[in-house]
């Protein structure tokens, strides 16, 4: 359940029962025609429907997040790396003050994977939370299913084409885009690594069929769900 469906005596109560809670994080960028909110709107959905069954509550996904590299592109939103961290933190240390102790971070976007860092830091400071930084897209599991699709699964691509990312207005491409340069876009400026994209993807299909899509969604819900379930430390609250 999302909090924006309850109250703050309703929060009070989920923390009181239950000491877990799900904080979504995700990216707003290019992603070449799809939505530029592709990597939020599925930390979210993910996030959302692995709690679901669980009755934990999810909270509202940070929807920006690190893409340095996509700046040149409008419309993408890019904070700075110790932006991002504060913002974290202090969003923990409210989870904390509500009574959330095992906080599950679901990302939705590999730039930032540093906030991974910071929960391993957080713990060190607190000692009274436990806190998982899970890329769901890239859990062994998804990872898996995603590569027996097809191994050319990367940003803007089929990997994240799915009928909640897809825009009516702009439809997917025909056929396949040539693999880009990674090595050389990761060395280059923003101006020159939209010049080396183009459309944005970085290569590969721009779309499967839904039903294959599906079929991965449906793999990384459950592994989102046992990353939820545990396992969680044994705390000290004293």
């Amino acid at each position: 359940m999302t909090i924006a469906q309850m109250n703050w005596r309703d929060i009070e109560a989920a923390a009181a029962r239950d000491p877990r809670c799900i904080l979504p994080i995700g990216s707003t960028e290019q992603h070449a025609q799809l939505s530029v909110c592709v990597d939020m709107i599925l930390a979210e959905r993910v996030a959302t429907e692995a709690a679901a069954p669980l009755n934990i509550p999810v909270f509202p996904v940070m929807p920006y997040g690190l893409a340095p590299y996509f700046n040149d592109f409008p419309g993408t939103i890019c904070l700075r790396v110790e932006t991002l961290m504060a913002v974290v933190r202090d969003i923990i240390a409210s989870l904390r003050r509500a009574g959330f102790s095992q906080i599950l971070i679901v990302n939705g976007h590999g730039g930032n994977n540093p906030v991974g860092a910071l929960a391993q830091e957080l713990m060190s400071e607190y000692g009274d939370v436990s806190i998982k930084f899970h890329n769901w897209w890239n859990a062994p599991q998804t990872w898996a299913k995603i590569q027996a699709t097809d191994s050319t699964g990367s940003h803007a691509n089929w990997m994240e084409n799915f009928p909640w990312t897809r825009l009516a207005h702009a439809p997917a491409p025909e056929g396949e885009k040539p693999m880009v340069d990674m090595a050389l876009m990761k060395a280059s400026p923003p101006a020159q690594t939209r010049e080396l994209l183009g459309d944005g993807s970085f290569g590969g299909p721009w779309q499967r069929p839904d039903a294959e899509m599906q079929a991965i969604w449906d793999v990384g819900v459950a592994e989102t769900r046992a990353a939820l379930e545990g396992p969680w430390a044994e705390l000290s609250h004293e």
